[in-house]
């Protein structure tokens, strides 16, 4: 196998070639600061207002609804925080789900620390959260719901227009974490009753290191950032044009055909999922089996350490995930996994596969012939399985 088979989409895309070259400029001749008045900020400016109407439009919103972040974490730890100290005199609870990204669980942890209440609910075996139960978890203090769009770990689609109903009807602001949903699914902020919303480029094949955050006209937002006027005074701090302009340019190209793009992904998505589960005994679906993201499949090897599996991929050219990108390097076992029923074991034991439109049916093919081979290798050497094997006997 002469090339690499990138298949980790969720943790990150590689920029595409017209963002890199729609930014390039200005790095170098639009390198004016856009707070100025003088033709070169001017042209920053305007380049930077051009970004946001394609932000807004690729989502239903008004451009004076787009605030810039630098991530989707920031814009995530925006949303809360700034709803939580705006909110403080109405009440001090928060609806969020248990398998958030930490984005949002670390910080509603954080505001637990100072006086807030926060409900946790659970989710079924597939990671889904019911509308029921966020129904029944409003209280007279609630003052915001935040559940994600799409699980970044085993890419199940959450029942979001009917939470939003809930939340409105309510008088709840709901927010979403919807990092790993633009670009793949049809998102309008108006239609789901969406009022806070988080995403950012480097999923959707732009720059890392801008995100942004939708904020529904009407709703307060307190400053993020103390020192500059810019986004309307509440992030200070000089724009990242490039970074602004690769965000624009990428959500254009990726909402301009989600449905022909989905329906790549999900042909190697199934594909993927059916022939691996035919091949490898002891293999399980993890997330729903339909209401996913398109390219996303996260599967789980029995008797088996994930860690071990990435390594001997990644000898074989693969790029995969064993989850998170943001925990790759902990030791512990997916909160997400272990929330949809999963023993440690088996949550150890899992693989994430995120294709991308480069992928093919080839690579397809190669991935499930390796993964036979390499969990094959590893189950021999497993105290686990040999113990299965005997009590089987």
């Amino acid at each position: 196998m002469t090339k690499r088979i990138y298949v980790d989409n969720a943790a990150t895309t590689k920029v595409a070639p017209e963002v890199v070259e729609a930014m390039l400029p200005y790095f170098t001749e639009g390198y004016g600061n856009p707070s100025s008045i003088y033709t070169e900020g001017r042209s920053a400016r305007c380049a930077v207002e051009a970004a946001r109407a394609k932000v807004a439009a690729a989502i239903g919103a008004d451009p004076k609804e787009i605030y810039f972040t630098g991530s989707g974490s920031e814009a995530d730890n925006w949303a809360i925080r700034s709803t939580a100290r705006a909110l403080a005199s109405k009440g001090k609870h928060i609806i969020t789900s248990s398998v958030e990204h930490h984005a949002v669980l670390h910080t509603c942890q954080d505001l637990e620390k100072q006086g807030y209440r926060v409900t946790y609910l659970p989710v079924d075996e597939y990671g889904m959260v019911s509308p029921e139960d966020v129904k029944a978890a409003i209280c007279d203090d609630t003052i915001m719901i935040s559940i994600m769009f799409a699980n970044n770990e085993i890419g199940t689609i959450m029942p979001i227009a009917e939470i939003g109903r809930i939340a409105k009807e309510a008088g709840v602001i709901f927010h979403t974490d919807a990092v790993q949903a633009v670009g793949m699914v049809p998102i309008d902020v108006n239609e789901m009753n969406i009022d806070m919303l988080s995403l950012t480029a480097h999923k959707f094949h732009g720059p890392k290191g801008i995100g942004a955050l939708y904020v529904r006209r009407g709703i307060k937002l307190t400053s993020f950032i103390t020192g500059g006027a810019q986004e309307r005074m509440r992030r200070a701090g000089t724009e990242n044009v490039p970074g602004i302009v690769g965000l624009g340019e990428a959500i254009e190209l990726a909402t301009a055909d989600i449905e022909g793009k989905s329906k790549k992904l999900i042909a190697l998505r199934d594909a993927y999922i059916k022939k691996v589960l035919d091949a490898v005994p002891y293999s399980h679906l993890n997330g729903h089996p339909t209401k996913r993201l398109p390219g996303n499949a996260n599967i789980s090897f029995e008797f088996i350490e994930g860690e071990g599996m990435l390594l001997r991929l990644d000898m074989k050219g693969i790029a995969a995930s064993s989850g998170s990108a943001c925990t790759s390097g902990s030791l512990d076992p997916s909160h997400v996994l272990l929330a949809i029923g999963l023993k440690h074991e088996q949550a150890h034991g899992s693989l994430r596969t995120t294709f991308g439109e480069e992928n093919t049916m080839e690579d397809v093919d190669y991935i499930v012939d390796s993964l036979k081979e390499i969990v094959a290798l590893l189950r021999s050497m497993s105290p686990l399985y040999e113990e299965f094997q005997k009590n089987q006997k």
